[in-house]
């Protein structure tokens, strides 16, 4: 029976078994075996990669672990960039790169016991001239910046390979190749170029990929192009082992050179300059003085003389404190760049610009005579002038420096009732749209803005009321008026060319190590500044001074020279000390440079100390077989 039943069962299963499987279940199998291939596919591959990676890191990088499990350790070490070089405009050299080696501190490598690092000091002392007390010092400070630090710079080449020499005795202690600044003629561009030094906790923590051992422009055009000069570090991957020892090198990231900068600035005419203004100075009784030249068409910087001057080598190799005390307790004060710095009453050179603005307001006509007997009284003041000029017009006044045309056109008088007279607020007006009373704009920082008052200035400085021997006295460069010998020259280059203010712009054009080229236009900062007839006027005036007014020296030149002449009054009522400017430019016609000398506080009992040096530089501009064959 149970056999009965149990064949019956299998008949009963048989057919359904046989439709399942030819039918449905033949399907389902061919599918399951595609995803079975899949699966069993990326199970190799991750096998074979697992398999590929545990033979990379235990056979080809077997030993590169296993020094690390034993201790040591990948170090990258900067390959320190070379500095950009600066060359004058005829491809002259201004400032390159010397080697040097410098001792440096790698706070990863130090010892950290007192003992060790006093032992270290100690050893330091003993061999090489390291004092004892700033090596402790500068090792302790290494905790707190985590940086590399500089313990000196400079070193001998004989303690260089005592230093490496020591290993191990002086753990923590390493040489650094890097390169020190060396200035060619320093002393005759040091507040053109400046300086770099080694860069200072304050300027590092402010600074993006700056190291405690570099170096930054501190002056001059070093600071003001730094980002261009200082190039791009490299590094040196190394395997040190635990005792900070070389085990091997690993690669290299080569450091790329900073960019090469290219001035506007002729050494050779900075170099006439210096030689005839440090005669002048002499017979001047005084040490101070600044000279500036531009192309008045581009507002390019020719030449920068500040006077007395400095070595900017002191700075580059680290001025010792006895050399930095000397410079900055000298009375002359030879770090201050008076051309841009500098500000001072500018006198008698802003007379060709007020007479442009006395024409552009139409005050008087060009031709209308006002005479001087000497001076001028309002009230019970008397406003003098420097001598008795008779009838004088626009041109005329400009050429013998009419101090009372100017107390006239500008303030009015009740001599002349038909003369209203300009008023400081328009001449403030005029005086602000040539470059008076704000910066330039120079590529040199440290400039300063001067001043140009009115009544509200005064109101608010002084707490006083303008009076009409305020505008007097402004008429002729006096009173509360200052400005830099730089703003004096942009002035007149307006009327040298023609009326257009241009940026002075010391930099000529900059070319990295791809020899690309940033080059640098000139800027209009303004344009028809006033209208060409009135410039003639002016120019006129100032070419007068030339052949019959207060600059006659220079008539005998080959060239055709314009110029105004200037003495400014300072200090106490009664000072016998003055400041000298003449301000000038050639050719006439179609000027190639403008020229600025102003010699401080001279003594007043010599005629000019600035015309004489313009003569210099004139004639050796303009006379071909004078200039160096180099030239």
């Amino acid at each position: 029976m149970r056999d009965k039943i149990k064949r019956s069962m299998v008949e009963i299963d048989d057919p359904i078994i046989d439709k399942f499987s030819k039918s449905e279940n033949k399907q389902v199998f061919k599918s399951d075996s595609k995803w079975f291939n899949f699966l069993w596919a990326i199970s190799c591959l991750t096998l074979f990669f697992l398999a590929g990676r545990v033979f990379y890191l235990t056979i080809v990088q077997g030993d590169y672990y296993s020094e690390i499990a034993g201790g040591q350790s990948v170090r990258s070490v900067p390959i320190i960039a070379a500095r950009g070089e600066i060359f004058d405009k005829n491809g002259k050299v201004l400032a390159k790169n010397v080697p040097n080696q410098s001792v440096i501190i790698i706070p990863e490598n130090l010892p950290s016991e007192n003992s060790q690092r006093e032992e270290i000091a100690k050893i330091l002392s003993e061999k090489t001239s390291l004092e004892y007390d700033q090596t402790l010092v500068k090792i302790n400070l290494s905790d707190e910046t985590e940086k590399s630090l500089i313990l000196a710079e400079n070193i001998s080449h004989e303690e260089s390979l005592i230093i490496s020499g020591l290993g191990q005795d002086v753990s923590g202690i390493a040489i650094q190749n890097t390169a020190l600044r060396e200035y060619s003629d320093g002393i005759l561009f040091s507040h053109i170029i400046g300086y770099e030094g080694l860069i200072q906790k304050e300027e590092w923590e402010n600074e993006v990929d700056y190291l405690l051992t570099d170096r930054i422009g501190k002056t001059g055009i070093e600071t003001y192009y730094e980002k261009s000069l200082r190039g791009g570090h490299g590094s040196t991957q190394s395997m040190v082992n635990s005792r900070g020892e070389l085990v091997r090198k690993l690669s290299d990231i080569p450091a790329k050179k900073g960019s090469n900068v290219y001035l506007n600035i002729d050494s050779e005419l900075q170099k006439v300059i210096i030689e005839s203004l440090e005669k002048q100075l002499e017979r001047a009784d005084t040490q101070k003085a600044t000279a500036i030249a531009m192309n008045p068409k581009t507002g390019a910087i020719l030449a920068m003389v500040s006077l007395p001057s400095y070595d900017n080598n002191l700075f580059a190799r680290g001025i010792e404190a006895s050399e930095y005390n000397s410079l900055i307790s000298n009375k002359n004060n030879p770090l201050f760049n008076r051309s841009i710095s500098g500000a001072y009453p500018p006198g008698s050179t802003v007379k060709p610009v007020e007479a442009l603005a006395i024409l552009q307001e139409k005050i008087i006509s060009p031709d209308y005579e006002i005479e001087s007997k000497g001076g001028i009284k309002v009230g019970n003041s008397f406003f003098g002038d420097w001598k008795v000029h008779g009838f004088t017009d626009m041109r005329r006044a400009i050429a013998v420096s009419s101090d009372v045309y100017f107390y006239t056109a500008c303030g009015g008088h009740e001599n002349y009732p038909d003369i209203q007279g300009l008023g400081i607020e328009k001449m403030k007006k005029y005086m602000q749209q040539f470059g008076y009373g704000k910066k330039t704009g120079i590529d040199l920082f440290g400039e300063v803005a001067g001043v140009y008052p009115d009544k509200e200035w005064k109101k608010n400085k002084i707490n006083e009321k303008w009076y009409l021997g305020d505008t007097y006295n402004s008429s002729i460069g006096q009173g509360y008026i200052t400005a830099t010998p730089l703003q004096v020259l942009n002035s007149i280059s307006v009327i040298a060319n023609g009326g257009i203010l241009y940026k002075p712009q010391i930099v000529s054009h900059i070319i990295d190590v791809e020899e690309n080229e940033q080059k640098f236009e000139p800027v209009i900062l303004k344009n028809d500044i006033a209208s060409k007839t009135d410039i003639k006027v002016a120019q006129e005036g100032m070419r007068q001074a030339i052949s019959d007014g207060t600059a006659t020296m220079l008539k005998d030149l080959s060239v055709e020279v314009a110029g105004k002449t200037g003495t400014a009054q300072f200090g106490k009522r009664g000072n016998d000390r003055v400041h000298s400017w003449f301000v000038s430019y050639a050719p006439y016609d179609d000027p190639e440079i403008a020229l600025v000398v102003m010699v401080e506080d001279q003594t007043d009992r010599i005629s000019s100390s600035t015309v004489p040096v313009a003569y210099d530089v004139y004639k050796w501009y303009f006379g071909e077989e004078e200039k160096s064959e180099d030239k």
